[in-house]
């Protein structure tokens, strides 16, 4: 059994140590947020945070994250940061087909923690290997900078 603390509630996951950590959240937690993408940490799909951190949950086994705290696009709605992220993508109307749209959002809030007001090249480093096949990258660093300007104005 893994003692997992995720979206701030401990879980007991019947789970091997090396299991995918995307996969205890989705299959035994129960969390669908988190989407399966390549299963190998190189679209963005399945990007959690652990301990703030934006994390690649397909290829991180679950044993990492004992200890920490998971958390999944299923509780960003409980964060301030991820609230005004989640907001400045409805107002960009960023997602098409929104497959990608959770890791994109994960990366985002991310980002504005560690750096509430970046530039462009901040941003495009921070989402890169984040991939839309829908092509919405303009609409998401534009949604990235509206969330920033909000957080700014709250802040004031």
């Amino acid at each position: 059994m893994i003692s997992l603390r995720l979206n701030d509630e401990m879980h007991q996951l019947d789970a091997p140590e090396d299991m995918p950590l995307l996969w205890a959240i989705r299959d035994l937690a129960g969390y669908t947020g988190t989407k399966f993408g390549c299963g190998m940490g190189l679209c963005g799909a399945c990007t959690i945070h652990v301990d703030g951190q934006p994390t690649r949950a397909c290829v991180t086994p679950v044993s990492y994250a004992v200890g920490k705290e998971v958390t999944t696009l299923d509780n960003l709605h409980t964060d301030p940061v991820g609230q005004v992220v989640q907001e400045a993508w409805l107002k960009r109307a960023v997602a098409q087909c929104g497959y990608c749209q959770g890791g994109q959002i994960m990366a985002a809030t991310a980002l504005l923690k560690s750096n509430p007001a970046p530039d462009d090249a901040q941003i495009e480093a921070a989402m890169a290997g984040n991939i839309c096949r829908c092509g919405t990258y303009n609409r998401i660093k534009d949604a990235i900078k509206d969330a920033a300007v909000s957080l700014k104005e709250d802040r004031a």
